[in-house]
């Protein structure tokens, strides 16, 4: 097995970074200071293909794999956290679940637009109360009445409701079979009955909002229905998997963020007529910070190599997720250590990465719900990789036992 990445790889991440720096780090100020969503530079982003990564070309994608996805998310994450919500909302969790799981006419409608961000997506799931537990919370309802689905109820948390043109909501159509009894749909949220309200998160800014979402009486063509009547939790399960590779990237990329602002703070901050980089404790801390870091930098492309290997790999994803959000916590609050009271201050960027290493401790299944995935699995109670569900579409970019492999 070979730890480097391929040139292919390279020229992917120095991409992503020449966009970070051209369209995020130049303009990102004004999007924040004017609280307008950034829609044109999400537009840039997917006009260069970031969130076509793992789609074919048939549908707008440019096929360059999971691990090149991961690479992707990681560098833009690592510039500005708050982007990294696109990689769910427009790549992952969104239109590759309506690609994994809906009709031509459903993908051809919605995906190729989703990637290129010309539409807006987003995913919901999470209700009040649920947290965690989606299949025994759930209170949504979607009935059939004629040729429409009517919906009922509410979702909270989700990202990009407020500017979302198309989503993935789960309902339940059978109230009383439990988590077999959740379907799920394709919504447009520009029909009568769909409300989102934005919940105030002043520590994430103001640019990428998560929102409150009320459905009431909501009307959509049964043909909506994505996949069959009944199967939405395993859709939801088989997202949040693919969607687990980007959040981990995205946490990976926060923690490099921290080492890289704290390395060149240790180098110019003088204490005692020394660099504080000198310093005994200041070197424990970004060792530690160093080493973590390359490790779930390691078990998150080890997800990705999985998944353009097309093999079920949820053991891995719980993994990387899990020790990717340990290790942006604990980074992040090594590098607040390390700029002390000017870490709290708007001239840097550490409280930003903090907030974000903490919101996404709970994205896509907190730590203690990984952990318990990960001990049930180890223990023999259930196998994580037990429910293999086939992708659909291969890539070119995919692994096979013909080409060499490299991570």
């Amino acid at each position: 097995m070979n730890f480097e990445l391929s040139n292919e790889n390279l020229q992917v991440k120095n991409m992503a970074k020449a966009i970070a720096e051209k369209e995020i780090l130049e303009n990102v100020k004004y999007f924040e200071q004017e609280r307008r969503f950034p829609k044109e530079i999400l537009q840039k982003m997917g006009a260069a293909g970031l969130f076509g990564a793992c789609f074919p070309e048939k549908y707008g994608g440019s096929e360059m794999g999971f691990l090149n996805l991961a690479i992707i998310a990681e560098e833009i994450s690592k510039a500005h956290p708050s982007f990294g919500y696109a990689f769910n909302m427009q790549a992952m969790t969104c239109p590759f679940t309506i690609l994994n799981w809906g009709t031509e006419e459903q993908i051809q409608k919605y995906v190729p637009d989703l990637i290129k961000a010309n539409l807006i997506g987003m995913f919901a799931l999470t209700e009040s109360g649920g947290g965690s537990d989606p299949a025994g919370s759930m209170k949504t309802t979607a009935r059939l009445d004629g040729n429409e689905y009517v919906i009922n109820g509410s979702k909270t948390w989700i990202t990009f409701a407020n500017e979302a043109d198309v989503g993935v909501l789960f309902a339940k159509t059978d109230m009383k079979a439990g988590h077999k009894g959740i379907s799920a749909f394709i919504i447009e949220t520009n029909r009568p009955g769909f409300t989102a309200k934005p919940i105030e998160i002043s520590s994430l800014g103001h640019m990428m909002r998560s929102c409150e979402v009320f459905l009431e009486d909501y009307r959509i063509p049964k043909e909506n229905l994505l996949g069959k009547e009944g199967e939405g939790f395993k859709i939801a399960m088989n997202a949040l998997d693919y969607g687990r590779l980007t959040v981990s990237s995205r946490l990976v990329g926060i923690a490099q963020g921290c080492i890289d602002e704290s390395i060149k703070y240790c180098n110019e901050r003088i204490v005692g007529g020394n660099p504080i980089g000198e310093y005994q404790m200041i070197k424990h801390l970004i060792a530690d910070m160093v080493v973590e870091t390359d490790a779930a930098r390691l078990q998150t492309y080890r997800s990705a190599y999985l998944k353009d290997k097309g093999e079920t790999a949820t053991r891995e994803s719980s993994y990387a997720k899990y020790f990717a959000s340990e290790v942006a916590a604990k980074v992040s609050r090594n590098a607040l250590e390390i700029f002390g009271g000017n870490g709290i201050s708007d001239e840097y960027p550490i409280m930003k990465y903090v907030n974000y290493a903490n919101m996404l401790h709970f994205g896509e299944g907190s730590a203690n719900i990984q952990r318990i995935l990960i001990a049930n699995d180890a223990l023999g109670i259930k196998n994580a990789n037990r429910h293999h569900i086939e992708r659909r579409f291969a890539l070119s970019s995919d692994i096979t036992d013909e080409k060499k492999v490299r991570l």
